[in-house]
């Protein structure tokens, strides 16, 4: 008989992503179904608003997700690097953080793979629980001990991307929880964990409708600014 993490589940999903008060949408999400139901994943975070950035960051996007189906997100990842792996001709070739995840319908663990800021959450029917840490100058002073006040000057200053991606600076980790939702620094940076608890409790049988609602429910900061803001969910029943 088959154990229980191995028995088929069913996988749904839900993205949306929503332009921010700057330029055009530098963020992206992407999802991809192989023929035996096995899920991959990507949002990537385009760094800043260059002249390839909100071109590229779609086809990174969905570069991470085949190959994240096909071959697990940590080569989903890595190669999503190569292409941006050189500036190019004029220097100016797209950087970005990310997160890549893969799903098998007989495997009770969702893999997950990310470097920077990008972030993935679980549910596990009563908690929502932050399951990668930041790559940035600021999360790494606030594990050594360093005031919270200073630290926080340093939470945009980050320690990789996706073009300096190495297996070296890239994380694993595995989530049994049956939700798990995919962010962008514009989702979980302008709403609070709370609120996105609420909003998990609310639309826990829906991915779609928790996805939206948890792009929508981004807000400006005390200057007006309201990042990109991008989510996939993916749940298994």
């Amino acid at each position: 008989m088959p154990q229980p993490d191995q028995i088929p589940h069913i996988i749904l999903t839900g993205t949306a992503t929503r332009e921010g008060t700057a330029l055009d949408n530098a963020d992206a999400a992407r999802v991809y179904v192989l023929a035996d139901g096995t899920v991959g994943a990507a949002v990537i975070d385009g760094i800043g608003h260059g002249p390839h950035t909100s071109a590229t960051v779609p086809l990174l996007a969905g570069t991470a997700a085949r190959i994240s189906a096909r071959r697990g997100p940590l080569a989903g990842l890595l190669t999503a690097s190569e292409l941006i792996a050189d500036a190019g001709a004029d220097g100016e070739e797209a950087d970005a953080v990310a997160v890549a995840a893969r799903v098998r319908p007989d495997d009770g663990v969702l893999v997950v793979t990310w470097t920077g800021d990008a972030r993935a959450y679980g549910w596990d029917g009563t908690t929502l629980s932050l399951y990668t840490d930041d790559h940035t100058v600021g999360a790494q002073l606030r594990a050594n001990g360093v005031a919270l006040e200073i630290a926080r000057k340093h939470d945009n200053w980050l320690r990789t991307s996706l073009a300096r991606a190495s297996i070296g600076t890239v994380y694993t980790a595995g989530i049994k929880d049956p939700l798990v939702i995919l962010t962008s620094d514009g989702v979980h940076d302008q709403v609070s964990h709370d609120a996105m608890t609420t909003l998990v409790s609310a639309h826990r049988d829906d991915p779609q409708a928790l996805a939206d609602a948890l792009v929508a429910a981004a807000q400006p900061d005390e200057t007006g600014y309201r990042d990109d803001a991008t989510a996939i969910v993916i749940t298994r029943a």
